[in-house]
């Protein structure tokens, strides 16, 4: 007999996530948005994730980029407890965050990682997809575009830079998956190096 690895929760996920941010692109590009999303689920499946790993790798950004139409109760009542925690994991607005001008970037970053710190063993390898899928292609249109990269974001390249050695010292306290993290220090050093020899 077939098994059913994962279910109708996920596929109603798919449509959640493919709805919710139906109208986004990845900064600087003309991708759409869920191309991220669908790339951190599948890294979080192929590093042993299970079915509401998944779906938080899906919904990781929905609290954080759509809370004037995405709930906790509503990720609760469609997904249940422990995928709402994994995505309050990987928000880094505040809890109370209802749209509207985000708090100072540097601020969120630093917030972001304290709580990885203290609280994301939970989330750690969702987390982790997400950062190393962002960090990915950070390098890659760093490797195509240059300094220009940087003006797509709201922090320039020092504050990224900073941000993303932070988060692999974060991971690595953590106890982030292995194999995953191998991969994201290797991105990090590889997008320091190149900066650097400019």
């Amino acid at each position: 007999m077939e098994r059913t690895l994962l279910g109708g929760k996920f596929r109603l996920a798919l449509t959640y996530a493919a709805t919710a941010h139906n109208s986004q692109v990845k900064k600087g590009t003309e991708i759409p948005y869920v191309a991220h999303l669908l790339a951190v689920c599948a890294l979080v499946l192929e590093h042993g994730g299970d079915e509401d790993e998944a779906i938080a790798g899906l919904l990781h950004d929905t609290l954080e980029d759509h809370p004037e139409t995405v709930t906790r109760e509503d990720l609760h009542k469609h997904f249940g407890a422990k995928v709402v925690r994994i995505v309050e994991g990987c928000t880094d607005t505040p809890p109370d965050y209802r749209g509207g001008v985000k708090p100072a970037w540097r601020k969120r970053k630093e917030h972001y990682l304290h709580h990885l710190r203290r609280e994301g063993s939970h989330s750690a390898r969702v987390s982790l997809a997400d950062k190393l899928c962002n960090a990915r292609s950070i390098l890659a249109d760093y490797r195509r575009v240059g300094d220009e990269l940087w003006s797509r974001f709201n922090a320039g390249k020092e504050d990224q830079l900073w941000y993303y050695r932070e988060l692999l010292g974060a991971f690595r306290e953590i106890g982030a998956p292995a194999r995953m993290l191998e991969e994201f220090s290797e991105v990090v050093s590889e997008l320091d190096r190149l900066t650097r020899a400019v």
